[in-house]
C-alpha cells in the first residue's frame, strides 16, 4: 500500500488528493499547509499522519496545542517542510505547494530516494537541472500531478522509442480574459482574475491562468520533464478543458488525453502509476459537450507566456528569474498595488533586464529568485 507525504495538504490540490486517498485507502505519513491550522487539525484527527508541519512558526505552536491529545508529531518552517519530504515511512511525496517554498523539500526527498508527485511546477521551473539531476541520481520517479503534463505522460507511455516524439501540445484554458485584447484589460480588478471558467484553484495559480503565466510555466515545465525544446513545444486554447494535452509524432498521427476537468485523474495515476484504478471522478461524455474548440494563443496581449518562453530560450537562471518575478507581481495584483496588466510587464522586464548566470546550486537559484523579486519592488 502507497504511504503518502502530502506537502501542502490544505490547498486545492492537497484536498482533491486526500479524495484519491479516501477511495483507495492509502496511508498518509505526513501532512504540511502553510498556515490554515483549522482544516489542518481536521485532516490530522482524521487520517492520523505521523507528522504534521505548519510553515508559519506561530501557527506551529498553535496547532500542536491544538492536537496534544494526538499522537502526531508538529513541526515548523522550511526544516519542517524538508522532514516531511524525507520521511523514512513515507514511500511517495506529493509536492502541492505554491511558489518556491516547494524547491528545497522535492530536491530532500529525491536525496531521500522517494518517489515524487509533483504538481508544484516551480520546482522545475526555478530549479532546472539541479532538480532532474537529483532525480536521475537517486534512481526516484517524477510523476506529472498537472493535468498538461499528466496527460503527456500518460500518450507517451509504450512509445518504443524517444525519437519519434515530435512535438507536445499543451491545451490551455484561455482563463477568465480569453479574446480580450490590451486596452480591455487595463482595468479588470482581481475578483474578475479570479472568475476561473472551468478549474477550481487556489488564488495564485488562477491569477497565473488570467495571464497565462501558468501555460508559460507549463512550457517550460514540460520540456524539463520531457526533455523537449521550446521549439518542439505548442500551445492551443481548448475552452473545454477535455483534451488535456497532445503529443505528436513524426508520422504526424496525434495522441490526446481527455476526461472531465478534475484534478483527481492526474492525481491518482501519478499515485498509482502505472496501474489505473476506479476513481472518485465522474466519466467522461463527449455528446454532453457537443463540441470541443481550439484556437491559437495571444502571445502579443499575454505578455507573460512569451516571457516565458524567451526565458526558457535564454536558459541558465532566466525561468527562475521569470518565475520569481512573477511570484511577486501577482502578489502584489493580488493586493491592489498594481494593475493586471503590470504582472506580465514587471516579469518580462525582469527577464531582459536581471544579469543571465548559469546556477550551481540551491543557493544560486534563490539568490535569481530574490533578484527577480527586487526588481518588480523597484519598478512598481
Amino acid at each position: 500500500m502507497t504511504r503518502l507525504s502530502i506537502l501542502g495538504s490544505t490547498g486545492s490540490i492537497g484536498t482533491q488528493t486526500l479524495d484519491v486517498v479516501d477511495k483507495l485507502g492509502l496511508e498518509v505519513s505526513a501532512l504540511t499547509a502553510a498556515g490554515n491550522i483549522e482544516l489542518l487539525e481536521q485532516q490530522v484527527r482524521k487520517y492520523k499522519p505521523a507528522l504534521a508541519v505548519v510553515f508559519d512558526e506561530e501557527k506551529a505552536k498553535e496547532l500542536k496545542l491544538n492536537i496534544s491529545d494526538t499522537e502526531t508529531k508538529v513541526l515548523c518552517g522550511m526544516d519542517g517542510l524538508i522532514e516531511a519530504a524525507q520521511l523514512p515511512r513515507a514511500d511517495l511525496v506529493l509536492n502541492s505547494v505554491v511558489g518556491m517554498v516547494g524547491l528545497k523539500p522535492t530536491i530532500a526527498a529525491a536525496k531521500a530516494k522517494k518517489n515524487i508527485a509533483l504538481a508544484n511546477k516551480e520546482t522545475l521551473v526555478a530549479g532546472g537541472d539541479l532538480v532532474t539531476d537529483a532525480v536521475r541520481e537517486n534512481g526516484v520517479k517524477l510523476l506529472p500531478v498537472d493535468s498538461e503534463h499528466s496527460a503527456i505522460f500518460q500518450c507517451l507511455q509504450g512509445i518504443p522509442d524517444k525519437k519519434v516524439l515530435k512535438k507536445l501540445i499543451l491545451t490551455a484554458s484561455g482563463g477568465p480574459f480569453f479574446g480580450k485584447k490590451t486596452g480591455e484589460l487595463k482595468d479588470v480588478t482581481v475578483e474578475q482574475a479570479l472568475n476561473h471558467p472551468n478549474w477550481s484553484m487556489g488564488a495564485k495559480i488562477t491569477i497565473d491562468s488570467a495571464t497565462m503565466m501558468n501555460k508559460g510555466l507549463e512550457i517550460i515545465e514540460a520540456g524539463r520533464l520531457f526533455d523537449v525544446t521550446g521549439d518542439n513545444i505548442d500551445v492551443v486554447v481548448h475552452r473545454e478543458s477535455v483534451v488535456h494535452s497532445l503529443v505528436e509524432f513524426t508520422d504526424n498521427s496525434v495522441l490526446a488525453q481527455l476526461g472531465v476537468p478534475d484534478m483527481r485523474i492526474p492525481i491518482q495515476y501519478a499515485i498509482t502509476y502505472p496501474m489505473r484504478y476506479e476513481s472518485p471522478v465522474e466519466e467522461l461524455n463527449l455528446a454532453k459537450f457537443g463540441s470541443l474548440s481550439f484556437f491559437e494563443p495571444d502571445y502579443d496581449t499575454f505578455e507573460c507566456l512569451r516571457a516565458c518562453k524567451k526565458a526558457f530560450s535564454m536558459g541558465g537562471a532566466a525561468t527562475a528569474i521569470a518565475n520569481g518575478a512573477n511570484e511577486e507581481a501577482n502578489l502584489l495584483f493580488r493586493q491592489g498595488k498594481i494593475k493586471f496588466l503590470e504582472i506580465g510587464e514587471l516579469v518580462m522586464g525582469a527577464v531582459d533586464n536581471i544579469a543571465n548566470f548559469t546556477p550551481k546550486c540551491v543557493e544560486d537559484i534563490l539568490e535569481a529568485d530574490a533578484a527577480a523579486r527586487r526588481y518588480v519592488k523597484e519598478h512598481i
